[in-house]
C-alpha cells in the first residue's frame, strides 16, 4: 500500500471537521511549498543537482529551516540511492514520509493532566503572539468537554491585558482571578491557586507577562510564579506552554530557543498558522529543538485551536496530491 493510501486511511479514523481545520488552516502554506514542490517535480523529471537545489530552495522559503533542510535533503540523496528512484514523481511520498519522522517525537502530544484535583497551565511568551486568545480557547474546549476552569490574569504589566483576559472570560462563561494592574503577577498566581482549590476546579490556566524591563527580569519573574505555584500545588504548573506566533516564522524559532533554555518550557503552542505561507516553521521547531508542538491555531473561530497532529499536518499538507492518487485508483 502507498505511503499516501496509508495516510490516508491513517487519517480516516479522525474526525472530519478536524481534517478540514487543518486543511483549510494550512491552505497558504500548501500553496507555497507543496504546489512549488508539484510544480519542480513536473517541469524537471529527472533527479539530479539542480533539482535538489531548487528543492533546498523552496523549503526554505517555507522556513523549513536551513539545518532541517540539510538534514531532509541528506535523507532524500540516501533514499534515491537505495531505493534506485530516477523519476521526480516518485519522489514526493518519500518527502511527505521524511516530513512526518522528522515531525515526530518521542513523547506524547497530548497536553499533560493532573492525575488528580488541579490542573494548573502556565502560558509564557512575548506579548502579541495570540497568548490571551490561546488561553480563551483552551478554556472554551475544556468547558465544551464539561471541565471547570478558571483564568488567572498573571500579565499584570501590559496595559489592557487583564481587561482582553475578562473579556474572554465573559465569553467562555468562565471566571477570571485578577488584581490591580501593575501588581505583582506570583500574589495573582498565589490568589488564582487558592481559588482553584477552594471551588475544587478541574483546570486553571494562568497568563504570564510577555515582556518586562528586561529579560532577566522577566525569567525571575516566571521564576518565582513557578515557586509560588508548586508551594500550593507541589506537582504543578503540568505544562509550561511557549506560544508563538507561526507568522513570524525564524523569529518564532529563536523565540523558542530564549524561553525554551531559561523558562522550563514543557510545550508549545504554534498561532496564525492560517495567516502565514511558511507553514514549515512547524517542521523546523519541532526537529531543532526537542520541544513537542502541542496545540496549533488554525483560524479565528473558538474550534479553531486543535491538539497538534502530525498525520493530519502532513496530510493536510499534501491533500490534492493524496485526492488525486485516491482518485486514479479508483478509475
Amino acid at each position: 500500500m502507498s505511503f499516501f493510501k496509508r495516510l490516508k486511511e491513517s487519517i480516516s479514523t479522525k474526525t472530519e471537521a478536524v481534517t478540514s481545520i487543518f486543511k483549510d488552516g494550512l491552505a497558504k502554506t500548501r500553496t507555497a511549498f507543496v504546489e512549488k514542490v508539484e510544480e519542480l517535480i513536473t517541469r524537471r523529471k529527472k533527479i539530479d543537482e539542480e533539482f535538489y537545489e531548487e528543492l533546498e530552495e523552496i523549503l526554505i522559503g517555507a522556513d523549513v529551516g536551513v539545518s532541517t533542510v540539510m538534514q531532509l535533503i541528506e535523507e532524500l540523496r540516501a533514499e534515491v540511492k537505495k531505493r534506485k528512484i530516477e523519476d521526480a514523481a516518485e519522489l514526493q511520498p518519500v518527502l511527505s514520509e521524511k516530513l512526518i519522522e522528522l515531525m515526530k517525537g518521542d513523547e506524547e502530544a497530548g497536553l499533560r493532566m493532573a492525575e488528580s484535583g488541579i490542573t494548573v497551565y502556565l502560558f509564557v511568551g512575548v506579548n502579541g503572539v495570540g497568548k490571551t486568545t490561546t488561553i480563551g480557547k483552551l478554556a472554551h474546549k475544556f468547558k465544551s468537554e464539561g471541565k471547570s476552569v478558571l483564568l488567572a490574569a498573571g500579565d499584570t504589566f501590559r496595559a489592557g491585558a487583564i481587561e482582553q483576559l475578562e473579556v474572554w472570560g465573559q465569553r467562555v462563561g468562565v471566571d477570571v482571578i485578577k488584581q490591580q494592574s501593575g501588581s505583582d503577577p506570583a500574589a495573582v498566581m498565589y490568589d488564582a491557586v487558592q481559588a482553584a482549590k477552594q471551588r475544587g476546579v478541574d483546570v486553571l490556566l494562568c497568563d504570564t507577562a510577555g515582556r518586562l524591563q528586561n529579560k532577566t527580569n522577566l525569567m525571575e519573574e516566571l521564576n518565582k510564579i513557578f515557586r509560588v505555584i508548586r508551594r500550593e500545588l507541589p506537582d504543578a504548573p503540568h505544562e509550561v506552554l511557549l506560544v508563538l506566533d507561526a507568522t513570524t516564522g525564524q523569529n518564532a524559532l529563536s523565540q523558542a530557543k530564549l524561553f525554551g533554555e531559561k523558562s522550563g518550557v514543557t510545550g508549545l503552542v504554534l498561532t496564525k498558522l492560517d495567516g502565514t505561507a511558511k507553514g514549515g516553521i512547524v517542521i523546523a521547531i519541532r526537529n531543532e529543538l526537542s520541544l513537542p508542538v502541542k496545540l496549533v491555531g488554525l483560524g479565528e473561530k473558538m474550534g479553531d485551536l486543535q491538539q497538534f497532529d502530525s498525520e493530519q499536518f502532513i496530510h493536510a499538507l499534501f491533500a490534492g496530491l493524496i485526492q488525486r492518487e485516491t482518485a486514479d485508483d479508483a478509475e
